[in-house]
């Protein structure tokens, strides 16, 4: 395979090429790619160092696929002009999401649903994937009505700007401002821009690419997303009221035996999941899995996987593997060695 990553010098990037490296994922050519500022510097990928270079001159080379990391205006510009020439697009940001014409893929419940014709593939929002990955087994047993969640997320969501905020805080530095108002010993409830309707754009990501995902509306999700001062890792209480009722135990039994889940569950040990236990892994853990008291057919659940792994890279790679597995992209022979 033949693949570029597109926004190699990001966050998200960087830790792509850690997935790709760690899951021996099949290359025989890579490309790094990034916009202009950074055309000419060097990146290093199992052991062998890469030159960056421009989206122009990675399209010429027509990879078979292109994971994409580099911002939902870059996205729209630039991904059809790889789709054009061939090549299959994995894309992280927020631009194709929820365009009716592109699939929206949590590898372990909808990739079924790729063919040869998806040249743009939509990766989930980061709150959403885990959301889902513990959802989408529930739902087929029980049947979703409604969903509350409430996400705890941390400042790497944002970037490296606001990761250096956060540090500069903590260590009692000035710098330059990713938020508004400080993040160190802060909450803000405020992930992404506010909308007319007084969500934010990250609230409204979680409302509809679960149905997406999940294809079904007929289930509704209510979300307010709030930014703490946690490096990696993203948090969620969920509340999900069912059509149908449910045993807890077989709630967990349920849990522990979906791929890519890992319930940590026991009050007795202080077992439960957090954010520093995620980090760097690439499962979504579950916990505090209780009933609602206050209402019928409800469950209580805490959810936290790292984003940048299983909320952003690993998802987008899992999605390449799936593609080569199922013979859904074909290489195509390399003009340039």
């Amino acid at each position: 395979m033949k693949v570029a990553v597109v926004g190699a010098t990001g966050m998200v990037g960087e830790v792509m090429l850690k997935v790709l490296a760690e899951r021996d994922f099949p290359i025989s050519e890579l490309l790094l790619v990034a916009s202009e500022r950074s055309v000419g510097k060097k990146l290093e990928f199992k052991g062998k160092e890469y030159t960056i270079i421009g989206l122009s001159d990675a399209i010429a080379t027509q990879p078979d696929i292109a994971i994409f990391s580099a911002g939902g205006n870059t996205s729209l510009e630039w991904a059809p002009k790889f789709a054009e020439v061939g090549t299959t697009v994995i894309d992280n940001s927020s631009a194709w999401r929820m365009d009716p014409t592109k699939k929206l893929v949590v590898p372990e419940i909808n990739a079924h649903q790729l063919t040869t014709e998806d040249k743009i593939i939509a990766n989930p929002n980061c709150s959403t994937i885990q959301m889902v990955m513990a959802l989408d087994p529930l739902h087929k047993k029980y049947q979703m009505k409604r969903v509350v969640v409430s996400t705890y997320q941390s400042v790497s969501g944002t970037g490296v700007k606001a990761v250096q905020q956060l540090e500069n805080e903590m260590a009692g530095v000035k710098g330059e401002m990713a938020y508004p108002y400080p993040i160190n010993r802060n909450a803000l409830p405020h992930c992404d821009v506010f909308l007319e309707n007084g969500y934010t754009k990250e609230e409204m990501k979680l409302a509809r690419e679960p149905q997406k995902i999940l294809d079904d509306r007929t289930f509704s999700v209510s979300a307010t997303a709030v930014r703490i001062p946690t490096a990696g890792g993203h948090s969620e209480s969920v509340n999900v009221e069912f059509h149908n009722d449910f045993d807890l135990s077989e709630v967990r039994k349920l849990l522990s035996e979906t791929p890519g889940i890992v319930v940590q569950d026991n009050p007795d040990t202080n077992t439960y999941p957090m954010p520093i236990y995620a980090h760097d892994k690439d499962e979504v853990f579950v916990g505090r899995i209780r009933r609602d008291e206050t209402q019928r057919n409800t469950l209580n659940m805490w959810i936290v996987s790292d984003n940048l792994r299983k909320g952003a890279a690993t998802n987008a790679v899992q999605i390449a593997e799936y593609l080569v597995e199922k013979g859904l992209v074909a290489t195509k022979t390399s003009a340039i060695s």
